[in-house]
């Protein structure tokens, strides 16, 4: 497939060339700060963690629309190059050795804000696939936790799933409200979206380790009986069994974006005569790329 032909078939992937992003995945972070207002963060020196931030679309971001005194730090096992005013870290979030890395280049202090746009390698098996992307979140909300400050909000992919309330319900034992969000950039077809938990507040005695993992439970996936559902004035659905002990959150749905928005599942027409332009930063050093010379060395071809 042509530069010109995906450019109509992706408008969100021609916009981002066009506006010197690395990827189109710009606009999904774009458009639910539009919504929530996660980069308008009151303090004059915003600290911020991008977790599995390669190519680096969210950072190229963060260095936009934050102010020049921000301390932006991006994270990833991929080498990433370099933006102007952000940190980029190769480490796996997994590693304990990651925490005090990540503290000592905010300079000692807690994070307002920790994203997540990381997934895994899709494989057609939506219940696999459904499974890695939620223990990728989980990794990522678990140095999260240690790196954020109270009051602090944390957003990362996930892939709508049957269980998915049940990571929603262990989200919301830590954030005071738990959002599910649809960027507009963000393909209908796929099932990707974007967890949104705003107001870090860790239970009582919790005390955030990458040496020891969350280890939140698992909530009843139904009803108990004599349980009951109420509706909460944020929209949020709580089932409570009769001693008040809380069964299952089911969080909002938003849909982000302008509607007058790009359909980032179809195809416009381009103005006759228009040349595309290439990627604003190829990939340093992707996963496939010994697939691809493999490929070549036996005759397969391959770009």
């Amino acid at each position: 497939m042509g530069k010109s032909s995906k450019d109509k078939r992706d408008s969100y992937y021609r916009l981002a060339k066009e506006s010197g992003y690395r990827a189109r995945s710009a606009y999904k972070l774009l458009q639910l700060h539009d919504v929530f207002g996660l980069l308008s963060i009151p303090s004059a020196a915003p600290r911020v963690v991008d977790l599995c931030a390669a190519p680096g679309s969210w950072s190229q971001v963060l260095s936009r629309t934050l102010p020049n005194t921000s301390r932006i730090i991006s994270l990833d096992l991929q080498p990433m190059t370099p933006i102007q005013g952000v940190v980029t870290l190769q480490a796996d979030i997994t590693h304990p050795s990651t925490l005090p890395l990540v503290l000592n280049h905010l300079g000692g202090e807690k994070a307002h804000l920790v994203i997540s746009d990381g997934a895994p390698d899709v494989t057609g098996l939506h219940d696999l696939d459904e499974y890695v992307q939620a223990s990728l979140l989980l990794a990522a909300l678990n140095l999260a936790v240690c790196v954020l400050q109270p009051g602090g909000n944390f957003v990362a992919k996930i892939f709508r799933g049957r269980d998915v309330d049940v990571l929603f319900a262990q989200l919301r034992t830590l954030f005071t409200r738990v959002t599910c969000a649809k960027p507009r950039s963000s393909r209908g077809s796929s099932i990707e979206a974007f967890v949104v938990c705003e107001g870090y507040a860790p239970p009582k005695g919790f005390e955030p380790s990458l040496e020891r993992p969350l280890a939140l439970g698992m909530l009843d996936d139904g009803l108990g009986e004599g349980a009951t559902v109420e509706l909460e004035d944020d929209g949020e659905v709580v089932e409570q069994t009769e001693k008040g002990e809380v069964v299952r959150y089911i969080v909002p749905f938003v849909a982000c974006g302008d509607l007058s928005a790009y359909d980032s599942d179809a195809t416009y027409h381009l103005p006759e005569g228009r040349e595309s332009i290439d990627p604003v930063q190829p990939p340093t050093a992707p996963p496939y790329k010994r697939a691809v010379e493999l490929r070549k060395a036996l005759g397969g071809g391959g770009k």
